[in-house]
């Protein structure tokens, strides 16, 4: 039989209002998220209303003319792929926590997909909670610099404020769907066992480009007159595709056979416990693996880019207000950077606690045998330290050849500096997700407790 909607989400709405402190925090993250997600989105939507040219009174006029206007849209769009990632790894830290509620519903009846919705839509409306109070800010700091705006400004703030959430609950309900809480308290999620999927999505996105980049280069040859304008965002949007699903092909297969080497050559209790999980479940954080390598691509490749863009502007002795146009540009790319990597090593430590809540019988287990809480913490952190070293060397590589590529071009066969500061790019975000994933030593502490041997 069939359960109303209303009804679920009636139940959401009983099970946040009737959340312990233990649980405030998830629910404080998620709506933190959301109320990022909203305040990259309203942005991108009051500007995609501009026709034409405008002299808007930020960024020295970067926002002026629509060329340069639709490529800051589109960056803002894209940092919202990291931001809907983090609200997913919210989701399904928070499933593993309530597992004891979420089995309540089961002995009441409640269908296994009925307890993800629940728990989705609970996601639903902690992002409700943060898109109210970012539109809210937003549209004040709107109505300062646009004494008038459109009625397509107010669609789209509207669309904004409502897609939100509803993305929010979407992105919960596909990070649940291999979620499955049983009657008896138990709650665990089942994984893919092979890399099959982002195989195929990879395959599937280079086909797209391939399809899009001829019709793309023909459109750009035959100059700006033409009508049909989709190739080209079209050609991006598949090169990001395959870059990510890529970068999750690699995260998998780079944990897999780390963690295939070190189970026959460990020499210490806490690389062996760390293999085995590693071998065991490869694809546990791919997809966060995934965003670090994403966002080390881009740093290093635009450390490189801005370099050998500041030589060339320099070297052409543009006046004042030309330099700070580009400096501002510029800028605002390494802030989406910079952000896109808050995001993305957030998103590192929810799912590194996730995993932990997952595995804390076998962790409490582990603890009352006798492994020391030392074994357990390096154990932890050499899960995200093994395969995150060699995929971040690549992912690395390829940023600088990026960066030497374009300083190449802009040479025009003068003295090219190749841009070694971009080498400290790869280290420095090695360094920042293992102190991410440091944050859930004290819940390391607390998860491995003999108490949770009593509902194992």
């Amino acid at each position: 039989m069939s359960v109303p909607v209303q009804t679920d989400l009636r139940l959401a709405w009983q099970l946040t209002r009737g959340s312990d402190r233990r649980e405030r925090w998830r629910i404080a993250l998620t709506a933190a998220g959301a109320a990022l997600a909203t305040g990259l989105a309203l942005p991108a939507a009051a500007l995609a209303s501009l026709q034409g040219g405008y002299a808007i009174p930020v960024a020295h006029g970067l926002l002026d003319e629509p060329g340069t206007r639709s490529g800051v849209i589109v960056g803002l769009l894209l940092l919202l792929v990291p931001v809907l990632g983090f609200l997913g790894q919210c989701t399904r830290i928070g499933a593993v926590h309530r597992d004891r509620r979420l089995a309540g519903l089961r002995l009441a009846g409640a269908a296994p997909w009925q307890v993800r919705r629940i728990a989705a839509l609970e996601t639903g409306l902690a992002c409700l909670l943060g898109s109210a109070v970012a539109t809210v800010g937003a549209v004040l700091f709107l109505l300062r610099l646009w004494s008038r705006p459109t009625a397509l400004a107010w669609a789209g703030i509207a669309l904004v404020a409502v897609g939100v959430p509803v993305l929010g609950a979407a992105a919960g309900a596909l990070a649940l769907r291999r979620v499955v809480a049983s009657p008896l308290g138990w709650v665990r999620r089942t994984h893919p066992r092979t890399g099959r999927g982002p195989g195929l999505l990879f395959l599937g996105a280079l086909l797209l480009v391939a399809v899009a980049a001829p019709a793309a280069v023909t459109a750009t040859a035959a100059g700006s007159g033409g009508r049909n304008h989709w190739q080209g965002p079209l050609t991006v949007f598949g090169l990001v595709l395959a870059v990510g699903a890529g970068a999750v092909w690699l995260a998998g297969a780079t944990a897999r056979r780390t963690g295939r080497l070190l189970a026959r050559r460990a020499r210490t209790a806490a690389v062996l416990i760390a293999a085995e999980r590693l071998r065991d479940d490869p694809w546990a954080a791919a997809r966060t693996h995934a965003a670090v390598l994403l966002v080390t691509v881009a740093g290093t490749g635009f450390a490189g880019i801005r370099q050998a863009l500041l030589a060339d502007l320099r070297g052409k002795q543009y006046p004042a207000a030309d330099m700070a146009y580009y400096t501002t540009g510029l800028n605002l790319a390494g802030g989406a950077v910079l952000v896109a990597l808050a995001v993305t090593l957030s998103g590192l430590a929810v799912g590194t606690a996730e995993s932990l809540a997952t595995r804390r019988r076998t962790l409490a287990t582990q603890a009352t045998a006798g492994v020391p809480r030392a074994v357990l913490n390096r154990a932890l952190l050499l899960e995200t330290a093994l395969p995150l070293a060699p995929a971040l060397l690549l992912a690395g590589t390829g940023g600088m050849a990026v960066g030497v590529w374009y300083g190449t071009l802009t040479a025009d066969g003068a003295a090219f500096a190749v841009p070694y500061g971009a080498l400290l790019v790869p280290p420095a975000v090695y360094a920042c997700s293992l102190l991410a994933a440091a944050t859930a030593l004290p819940l390391l502490r607390r998860t491995a407790g003999p108490a949770e041997l009593r509902y194992a």
